[in-house]
């Protein structure tokens, strides 16, 4: 239930109490006050507040006057329920007006959290150099704003240290790596070369490549934590076909098998984070795999959401185990065991970032017999 409606439902409970409260005093009182003013008749020579010479001594004088009092208190009851009438009456009435103006009151009390709210989303979803700027009296609201827009200055900043910082080191790792490749290719050209150095300039090549890729995983990683998105319609089965096609010899070479079922699904987000995703998905499917193995691609649209699903054969995945494979640097079983050439561990840390930046939902599932199935559905 949203706040207003409670604050809404609050005030008129306690608006109709006070009126129940209001309404019980008032009854009390006239009662009390008509119950004093009663002609009481007392017989043998009692005092009364009727003068008993005004009327004629017949027969059933004491009837008469008995007649006369009770139509009095009927005429009080009378009066009593229509005071009680008129007064719930009153209170529903006026009690409706005043739900009416609580829930107006209430909204305009709760419009600069909604604006704050507001700014908030918009910040999650953009960038954070959005402010409130909240105009008004310095009160807690005023006070509570001002206070989110110090914290989203702080935010800013920070981030915009880190994005210069992953700037940086995107130079300064990257460069000597490309320099250590270059100089071990040259040295491996070389016609004078041994068969000990050729053997030790691929290994070294090995080891270069995959520091590489660690790194570019961190950036990639560092990039898409706070990435500003432009969004854009994205086919997924364009991305899955180019990607296949890129992969599809580093599958050859292992024997196994790429199945694509291709159906369009377009998603909002961008192109080059998409790519990324999918690459990671069937790579991770063709590295954590068996010879002769499968993996299968398939994208859809269902309900108006994208989705992407790569599915694979390979070890045997324990339920208790999936989550910890979206960890960095936590690998499954198969070659990348043995062989820490084939990856680094980040491919599925690197999905599950792309994917919550797009405000895409991951969900993977051990098959059974062996390998693992994820899918990523996309909001409309």
């Amino acid at each position: 239930m949203r706040l207003r409606t409670r604050l809404t439902l609050w005030y008129a409970a306690v608006f109709f109490a006070a009126g129940a409260v209001v309404i019980t005093a008032v009854y009390l009182v006239v009662s009390d006050r008509i119950q004093n003013n009663l002609i009481t008749l007392r017989l043998e020579g009692a005092e009364t507040s009727v003068d008993l010479s005004t009327i004629p001594d017949i027969p059933g004088r004491e009837a008469v006057l008995q007649d006369l009092l009770d139509r009095q208190a009927a005429y009080n009851d009378a009066a009593l329920d229509q005071v009680l009438l008129w007064s719930v009456a009153a209170l529903v009435v006026v009690g409706v007006l005043a739900v009416v103006s609580g829930w107006l009151i209430a909204g305009r009390a709760l419009r600069p959290i909604d604006a704050i709210t507001s700014t908030a989303r918009r910040v999650a979803d953009r960038s954070l150099h959005e402010r409130i700027n909240l105009e008004g009296p310095n009160d807690e609201l005023k006070r509570l704003a001002d206070t989110f827009d110090e914290m989203l200055a702080r935010l800013d900043g920070a981030f915009e240290g880190q994005r210069r910082f992953v700037g940086n080191a995107s130079h300064e790792l990257k460069t000597p790596l490309a320099i250590n490749r270059t100089l071990l290719e040259v040295a491996a050209a070389n016609p004078a070369a041994d068969q000990r150095l050729r053997t030790l300039t691929e290994n070294l090549l090995a080891v270069n490549d995959r520091h590489e890729r660690l790194i570019d995983g961190l950036l990639t990683l560092a990039r898409t934590e706070h990435a500003a998105l432009d969004r854009s319609p994205v086919d997924l089965s364009d991305i899955v076909i180019h990607v296949a096609d890129r992969l599809r010899s580093e599958a050859e070479r292992t024997d196994v098998v790429l199945r694509l079922d291709t159906g369009i699904a377009v998603a909002r987000g961008d192109a080059i984070l998409l790519e990324r995703l999918v690459e990671n998905l069937i790579a991770n499917g063709i590295r954590h795999n068996h010879e002769g193995g499968d993996v299968w691609v398939v994208t859809s649209a269902c309900e108006g959401r994208a989705v992407v699903t790569v599915a694979n054969t390979g070890p045997v995945v324990a339920a208790y185990q999936v989550d910890a494979l979206f960890e960095p640097f936590r690998r499954g079983e198969g070659r990348d065991r043995v062989d820490s050439a084939q990856g680094v561990g980040l491919g599925l840390s690197i999905v599950d970032s792309i994917a919550r930046v797009h405000g895409a939902e991951v969900k993977a599932l051990p098959r059974r017999g062996g390998g693992l199935r994820v899918s990523v559905e996309f909001t409309p």
